[in-house]
């Protein structure tokens, strides 16, 4: 089967297709089929050498992806040859096969294409759990969403304000700006305006603060605790803007604030709650409430100028590779 593998770490460039052999069945697993395989900054850092790496070369990197069973373990039940299935965490995904545990494996529902159970899981699921464990969104809460033209932004957003909560999104430019708007936020501030955080206060029902402030960007954190009303909450899911500075528990003793660390693979332990999730995310699709901007694809072979997409940091909406 052909893959897209790397044997030393570095630029786009070190990426390359090869004639690797086909994974073998085990218990346990199904193999699958790959009809598309979603790209993550996950995987930019693997390649580059920033994130731990197992075994030897040549490396496969993806981890995401949705496709058709083609073969299925003897003591695999519940899944059949031919069924549709998704993953968000299985590696090797930059693969015309994959081997996937069946405790990973997502029934893809009918109405589902490909394309979107691809787009939508993992950066779905994160943001599934953001908004129902990580701090639960409520109606009427004033909400803060930060890089909200990014994937899971723009899915936060969506989920916020079908919760009934008012969203400020946090971007960087005004064509972001305006992507967020259409995703559905109430109103959106650019980083270089000002000061983001005594605006986001002024902007609140009650001009003291937000509810709860969701920063993936990191060095941000202080600021969105400034944003944040007393009794607020600050979830921190992410360091895209680089490593936040250190908080003073002092600081949230005396104003009561909250602050939540957030990493999916705390929140989808067992099959069941990956199920539970994708089928929420899957059926709110369906019905029109979330909305996906149309991925953009690249072919598998073309993977070196996908991967220079998504460091140009241009893209707001997901990239796929399609084998």
């Amino acid at each position: 089967m052909k893959a897209l593998v790397f044997r030393e770490f570095g630029g786009p460039e070190v990426l390359h297709i090869e004639e690797i052999e086909q994974p073998a069945i085990e218990d346990g697993t199904v193999l699958v089929q790959m009809k598309a395989i979603g790209l993550n900054y996950a995987d930019i850092y693997r390649r580059q050498g920033n994130y731990h790496l197992e075994g030897e070369p040549p490396y496969i990197l993806g981890y995401e992806g949705a496709g058709i069973v083609v073969e299925v373990a003897d003591d695999v039940e519940g899944i059949r040859k031919g069924d549709r299935i998704g993953f968000a965490d299985v590696p090797h995904a930059n693969s015309e096969y994959v081997l996937v545990p069946v405790d990973k494996a997502i029934p893809i529902p009918a109405a589902i294409t490909y394309e979107q159970a691809a787009s939508i899981l993992l950066q779905g699921m994160t943001a599934h759990y953001l908004v129902n464990d990580s701090y639960e969104v409520k109606p009427g809460d004033d909400i803060v969403v930060h890089a909200a033209a990014g994937g899971v932004g723009q899915l936060l957003i969506q989920l916020a304000k079908g919760k009934g909560a008012r969203v400020l999104g946090l971007t960087s430019s005004q064509t972001k700006r305006e992507v967020a708007i259409h995703a559905g936020a109430d109103e959106v501030l650019l980083y270089n305006e000002g000061d983001w955080a005594e605006q986001a206060r002024a902007w609140s029902s009650q001009g003291s603060g937000v509810h709860a402030v969701y920063d993936s960007v990191g060095s941000t954190l202080m600021d969105s605790f400034r944003a944040a009303r007393i009794k607020g909450h600050v979830v921190f899911f992410g360091m895209a803007g680089g490593d936040p500075e250190p908080v003073d528990p002092r600081m949230l003793m005396d104003t009561s604030k909250t602050l939540t660390g957030g990493d999916l693979w705390n929140h989808v332990t067992d099959r069941r709650d990956r199920v539970r999730r994708a089928n929420d995310l899957f059926s709110i699709i369906v019905e029109g409430t979330l909305k996906l901007k149309e991925p953009t694809t690249f072919s598998l072979e073309n993977a070196a100028a996908a991967h220079r997409f998504l460091e140009s940091r241009k893209s707001t909406g997901k990239i796929l590779l399609l084998p």
